[in-house]
């Protein structure tokens, strides 16, 4: 039975990370004394919920987060720290603390560290999330205890409503550029005056022509989108911003 743990304090465990080619051991109370921490675990990096959603959605809405009061998401999982640190690096997740409990003495102080042998994991955390306050757990969000991986509540947009029901989310934007183009760069420059981050997919890297013809309908860059509507090159999306 997963137990719910809101009102105690985190278990104290020290975690064995490597920085900068060193071994440096970072213990709870250094990760959340006097701080409001937003924790979330997972079962494993580089597992395809953990890599495609769990994660990245943490580190797009990390800024927001942090302007209604945390200071600092941590994603916790049962691996070592040289795993973790490559899965960080992999997805570009600058706002994120990657946190290996190897050992997965945090997950069973937890409560949370369960069995998934069927699958050669071995044990592993159970997906949770969790907001911590001076290392006193206020809110967790624990995943149904049921077969499979359920991924339904532990989700950054879950605990951001929890924080701020009203916090402003960041819009979903997209530009396709090329590179040396002179009217991607004036896009690109036009965002970020308005302090709104963006991906973007570059022609001959991430995508092709024929990709951004068939989902844009045009063959210029750049193709700005934002949240799911086509938006159009620069001038179109200096029109849009004003």
């Amino acid at each position: 039975m997963l137990e719910n743990r809101e009102g105690q304090n985190v278990p104290s465990v020290t975690f064995h990370t490597r920085q900068n080619d060193a071994w440096v051991d970072i213990t709870t109370e250094q990760l959340f004394k006097d701080k409001t921490v937003v924790v979330f675990a997972l079962p494993g990096a580089f597992t395809p919920t953990c890599s495609s959603t769990h994660l990245p959605r943490y580190n797009e809405l990390a800024d927001v987060l942090k302007e209604n009061g945390v200071d600092e998401i941590v994603c916790l999982s049962v691996n070592d720290t040289f795993v973790m640190n490559a899965w960080l690096a992999d997805q570009e997740a600058e706002n994120i603390t990657v946190i290996p409990d190897g050992n997965g003495e945090f997950s069973e102080g937890m409560g949370m560290l369960v069995g998934k042998n069927d699958l050669g994991f071995g044990k592993r955390s159970w997906r949770y999330s969790m907001l911590v306050k001076n290392g006193v757990i206020e809110k967790m969000f624990i995943e149904p205890d049921v077969a499979g991986d359920p991924f339904e509540v532990s989700d950054a947009d879950t605990m951001l409503n929890y924080i701020n029901a009203d916090a402003k989310k960041p819009s979903a934007i997209s530009v396709f550029s090329k590179p040396g183009c002179p009217f991607c760069a004036k896009a690109k420059q036009l965002l970020h005056d308005k302090g709104m981050a963006f991906e973007e997919v570059i022609l001959g890297t991430d995508a092709t022509s024929v990709s951004l013809k068939a989902i844009s309908g045009r063959s210029t860059v750049p193709q700005v989108f934002v949240d799911g509507k086509h938006i159009g090159g620069s001038e179109e999306l200096e029109a849009y911003l004003a």
